[in-house]
């Protein structure tokens, strides 16, 4: 390449470098900025975080939050039980109750309904606006159950004493949400009341019984294997009801349970076979993996039950010692049409005297000749029995084997309370916009003296939602950092809250991922290749560690890469770990200013000047009266009010007010701009803006607010732009992470593919060394072509006196762009281009960047991406028996990464050219590139071979910045190279994961069996017959001499 080329560029590189850098400069006011900081330098302090000190002080505001949960729902418990003790069951009793879907439904004449009656409802804030009864609660019935049965009737009559506890709960808490009572008899008792509406069926399919809370709350942890009959009289309606029993058995199974399932004829089918021999946990992944393979089953042969149980006591017995499984209840499931003996020498073998194992037998069809078999199977082994007919009837009696196994805990009377882990509210009726929570719950048993002797009552679960939302606000977001972050944990290792966190299907959508709740904490900090700091949290250890990570931002399509320590801590009285992760640098310091109140006040309260929404100045939650005050009016309350009852954070006002006393100055200096006629004539420099470290910003508007080429920045539309609940906005990020006192500029990446504006951003910086923290960012927002003009008239300059260029980059021999560094375009002639990867557009060149070490790609992994997937291509079925071909790549093609950020254009693209028609959106893993300029490369030349063409090319970096110009001569055509893509592929695991248990701890209580338990409650016991009666007595009669 000819030198006077080289020359030039540098020439078109310093004078736009100059030029971009005087207009970002005066207009941001930065040098301002960085002098008023500068001045109060002497007088402020700078302090090193203590990491352990956060973590311990953010365990302790949580384990007392989650306290006053733990206390309101304790209350309703004992009123419950209380109410239910001077109840006195009367079948006939009639009772006219608010039923949540007909409240104030009217029939034909204009008369409230029956169970309707009128309801009064209010929009409440509180409860995402939705319309509610704060005095009143409300009692939903599953569509598939009578209203009026005398035992719902009862039920809801004795809990009607809990409206007054509810209302007391949410008086002494306001920050308490849905409260609520799940009863064994299947209705659900709801506060505030309102109104439910069924789907497009006319039915609300909702039973509480098999909500996670009501399970976790009334059983055990448990082991189980489920025993399904595939011999030739199964065939038909019988083996899709045996089906059906199956996926509501696994329905019940939850993260601290463990299963297989094993289908039997003549031999022994493992519906896994990978899986033999073992047992897995009842995770969403492994349920719905065993789930696609119950439908490969058919009926054919002869049944051999006695080899099935063998198999089965045998597997439990094995799993048993191994101390990996739930080491508490253990119960087999058996699913048949029927047993033509008793198999007591199985479970002579096996079983007693001890009874350990519970024998669960589902009789399905409508024949009763082998029920007694069954019966006494379920009678002799502390289990019980039930037939299914109809495929209507699998789900009640699938509930009934909880009612069984709660047992022991009830005779215990151990009220053990439990916490689910993060999902959304699925009552899609009840809270509009999804929002995780946890739920805590606690059973309630019946303390009626018959029935402690008897069998122990269940008479349900109580709970109460946390939104995480609640959690987030009492997270010390001013002394995370710029990087820094809080996240939590459950028992088994799933987040319960993280930054990195993707629940839904698209920002926006309310459509959630099948498989969000159980993310694992490595899925997301997975440079931690060993599970270190998972497998501490997860063992409820305190202590540190730290790693390099890499962290995406701007829709998954940049890098910053930083080093982080790591704090953690257990939160008491719940099974939740707590973690703090601080970036080393700046992100490890802060500092303490000092102004008066007056001075800060009479700043905080100008116009221009914005808190970050979602931080907690104050807790303005607190009292009623304080709900509708913003950040800035709690703020002025709490410092000038007379003994204000709000509680806020001190430390963070004392700095927030400092902050805008400093950054004043700036709303003069913009306004002075904006004013001078002469600046800014032709509208290119449109807003500029300031944020601090402790949330505060400042906005100046340099046009009026139609003329915004951008009109989202800055808003809440903007969420990667704005001060967020977990995360600094994206310009300051960047920012932080250039060399002091250099700007960073972007196109941003929105979804509206807004390509018509610049940001400029650059950090301002307390001292001069590495330990400085960073104490502001301030930016621009330019219009695009204003930006491109100022780019293309420095690229016209050269040194000839007659003003007569030979060479420019208006010649056809040669193309310039200018990228940044992560190699996306900002300008180029072919305007369609902005935006894009210069690796799609100039493949060769970048190949050679990557090549000779200008650009770096770095391959980043996403746990919880989203492909496409050809509906009915499932090939999972067989076992892969080389480790090797377990790891498979599935082409891109397949591959529709929507990371959320919804990759380029081909969300578009017609995908049912396969002929397999319908595509959908599965979850899967996948590895994605994103690319990194070196800092060190000033200048580089370099040749690429194009089939025997040369072609040359200059990269050149543009002083103070991240951009670089690139000049490439146009002599050859290099389009044979492929492009250098983004797009992700995936990696395919699936057997991995299911057989690799990681590690997890177990729930501290345990309630098996209970010695005084009377398992002659046992399913249908009623009808057996007067040999069978005889024979079952004379056993236990030789069970309990034993």
């Amino acid at each position: 390449i000819n030198v006077l080329l080289v020359s030039r560029v540098k020439l078109w590189a310093s004078a736009f470098g100059g030029e971009i850098k005087s207009i970002s400069a005066k207009y941001s006011g930065s040098q301002l900025l960085q002098k008023k900081y500068k001045e109060l330098e002497k007088s402020v302090r700078v302090e090193e975080i203590d990491g352990m000190k956060v973590v311990k002080n953010l365990s302790k505001k949580m384990e007392e939050m989650f306290r006053k949960k733990k206390e309101a729902i304790r209350r309703l418990v004992e009123a419950a039980e209380e109410a239910h003790l001077q109840h006195e069951e009367n079948p006939e009793l009639q009772y006219e109750y608010f039923n949540a879907v007909l409240i104030n439904e009217v029939d034909e004449e204009g008369n409230n309904v029956e169970l309707g009656g009128e309801f009064v409802l209010e929009p409440n804030e509180h409860f995402n606006n939705l319309s509610v009864n704060l005095s009143l609660s409300v009692v939903q019935v599953p569509t598939n159950m009578y209203n009026k049965d005398p035992a719902i009737v009862n039920g809801v009559y004795w809990s009607e004493a809990l409206n007054k506890v509810f209302v007391d709960n949410f008086e002494k808490d306001p920050s308490l949400i849905w409260q609520y009572f799940g009863s064994a008899k299947g209705f659900f008792r709801q506060y505030p009341g309102v109104k439910w509406h069924p789907d497009e069926h006319g039915v609300i399919a909702f039973d509480c019984r098999n909500r996670k809370w009501y399970i976790q709350a009334a059983t055990s942890p448990k082991d189980v294997v489920i025993l399904v009959d595939v011999s030739g009289s199964m065939k038909g309606l019988r083996l899709t009801i045996a089906r059906q029993t199956v996926s509501s058995i696994l329905d019940t199974l939850g993260d601290d349970d463990f299963f297989n399932i094993i289908a039997y004829n003549q031999e022994i089918h493992y519906v896994e076979p990978c899986l033999n021999g073992t047992l897995v946990r009842a995770d969403r992944n492994n349920k719905a993996h065993f789930r696609e393979h119950l439908d490969k089953l058919f009926a054919k042969g002869i049944g051999l039950l006695g080899d099935a149980l063998t198999e089965a006591f045998t597997i439990l017995s094995d799993f048993n010692q191994t101390g990996h499984g739930s080491v508490c209840s253990q119960a087999i499931m058996l699913v048949t049409d029927g047993a033509t003996q008793m198999y007591d020498d199985v479970f002579a073998k096996f079983n007693w005297p001890d009874r350990k194992v519970r024998i669960f037998p589902y009789l399905i069809g409508r024949e009763s000749a082998f029920a007694d078999n069954m019966k006494w199977m379920a009678c002799a082994n502390k289990g019980y029995f039930s037939q299914i007919s109809t495929l209507a009837d699998v789900q009640e009696n699938v509930m009934r084997y909880l009612h069984v196994m709660s047992r022991p805990k009830v005779i215990d009377h151990e009220h053990d309370t439990v916490w689910t882990e993060a999902y959304m509210d699925s009552t899609g009726s009840i809270i509009k916009g999804p929002s995780l929570m946890t739920t805590v719950a606690m059973p309630v048993f019946s303390t009626k003296n018959e029935t402690v002797s008897l069998c122990g009552i269940l008479l349900g679960v109580v709970g109460t939602d946390i939104p995480l939302q609640e959690l987030m606000k009492i997270i010390p977001k001013h002394l995370l950092g710029i990087h820094g972050y809080a996240f939590a944990i459950t028992n088994n290792g799933y987040i319960l809250t993280h930054p990195d966190l993707r629940p839904l299907y698209q920002k926006g959508q309310k459509r959630r991922k099948p498989n969000y709740s159980s993310v694992d904490l490595s899925e997301v900090e997975w440079e931690d290749k060993d599970d270190f700091l998972r497998n501490a949290m997860v063992n409820r250890k305190t202590g540190t560690f730290s790693m390099e990570v890499k962290k995406t931002v701007d829709k998954g399509k940049r890098l910053l890469k930083m080093h982080n320590d790591y704090y953690y801590t257990e939160v008491k009285g719940t099974p939740f770990s707590v973690g703090v992760a601080l970036s080393r640098g700046h992100g490890k310091f802060f500092f303490r200013g000092n102004v008066s109140v007056e001075a800060g006040l009479h700043d905080l309260e100008q116009p221009d000047v914005a808190l970050a929404d979602e931080w907690t100045y104050c807790n303005t939650d607190e009292y009623y009266e304080h709900r509708s005050l913003s950040q800035i009016q709690a703020i002025k309350l709490y410092l000038t009010g007379r003994k204000p009852l709000i509680k806020c954070d001190r430390e963070l006002i004392q700095e927030v007010l400092f902050d805008a006393v400093v950054t004043a100055p700036l709303e003069a200096y913009w306004t002075g701009l904006a004013l001078n006629k002469s600046e800014n004539s032709d509208k290119g420099v449109e807003i500029a803006y300031l944020g601090t470290r402790t949330g505060l910003s400042r906005t100046n508007l340099f046009v009026v607010q139609e003329d915004l080429s951008n009109q989202d920045f800055l808003t809440a539309e903007d969420k990667e732009g704005v001060f967020n609940a977990d995360h600094f906005p994206l310009w300051y990020k960047r920012a932080a992470e250039q060399v002091p006192g250099t700007f960073v500029y972007s196109i941003p990446f929105g979804g509206n593919e807004n390509k018509s504006v610049v940001l400029a951003s650059t950090a301002i910086q307390l001292l001069d060394d590495r330990k400085s923290p960073i104490v502001a960012s301030v930016g621009i927002q330019m219009n695009l072509n204003f930006f491109q003009r100022k780019f293309w008239t420095a690229s016209r300059q050269c040194a000839a006196l007659d003003g007569k260029c030979t060479i420019s980059c208006d010649n056809e021999d040669i193309k310039c762009y200018l990228i940044d560094n992560n190699g996306f375009i900002l300008v180029t002639e072919d305007y369609s281009q902005t935006g894009e990867f210069f690796g799609e557009v100039e493949a060769a060149v970048m190949t050679k960047l990557l090549l000779i070490g200008s650009f770096k790609r770095i391959n980043l992994y996403d746990y919880q991406a989203l492909c496409r997937e050809y509906a009915g291509s499932s090939d999972s079925g067989h076992c892969l028996s080389h480790p090797f071909s377990i790891v498979k790549w599935l082409l891109t093609e397949l591959v529709m990464f929507l990371l959320e950020f919804n990759l380029y254009s081909w969300w578009h693209v017609d995908l049912s050219v396969k002929g397999q028609g319908k595509t959908m959106l599965v979850p899967c893993d996948t590895e994605y590139p994103a690319f990194v300029s070196e800092r060190t490369i000033k200048e580089t030349t370099g040749n690429i071979d194009c089939e025997g063409c040369v072609r040359s090319f200059v990269i050149q970096q543009i002083p103070s910045s991240n951009l670089f110009m690139v000049v490439v001569d146009n002599k050859c055509d290099c389009s044979s190279t492929l492009p250098v893509s983004m797009d992700p592929i995936e990696i395919m695991y699936i057997l991995v994961k299911l057989k690799f248990q990681k590690d997890r701890k177990r729930p501290e209580s345990c309630h098996p069996f209970h010695p005084e338990e009377n398992a002659m409650e046992c399913g249908g016991a009623a009808g057996l017959s007067a040999p069978l009666t005889g024979a079952l007595l004379s056993l236990l009669a030789t069970l309990f001499t034993r």
